[in-house]
């Protein structure tokens, strides 16, 4: 069981909830997870989420394991130049 914790709209898309409590292995399975739990935010995943465990930002690294205990953020991300 990891804690993530949602950034700005993701947690409007996940009901309101800003610190979920979900079980997942990895940053792949953390996102199946989320969209059965929360159909909103499947939308919101497919355009890209940037996941930052205890401070590193990964992308698009879908089999890194979530540390129990780690600090786990979900971050829309960001476009622009």
């Amino acid at each position: 069981m990891v804690e993530v914790t949602l950034w700005g709209s993701l947690a409007a898309a996940a009901e309101g909830n800003s610190k979920i409590e979900i079980e997942a292995k990895n940053i792949r399975e953390l996102f199946e997870r989320l969209s059965e739990q929360f159909p909103r935010l499947e939308p919101l995943m497919t355009r890209g989420i940037a996941v930052a465990i205890d401070g590193t930002i990964y992308r698009d690294t879908w089999s890194k394991e979530l540390p129990t205990g780690a600090e786990i953020y979900l971050l829309p991300r960001l476009a622009g130049g």
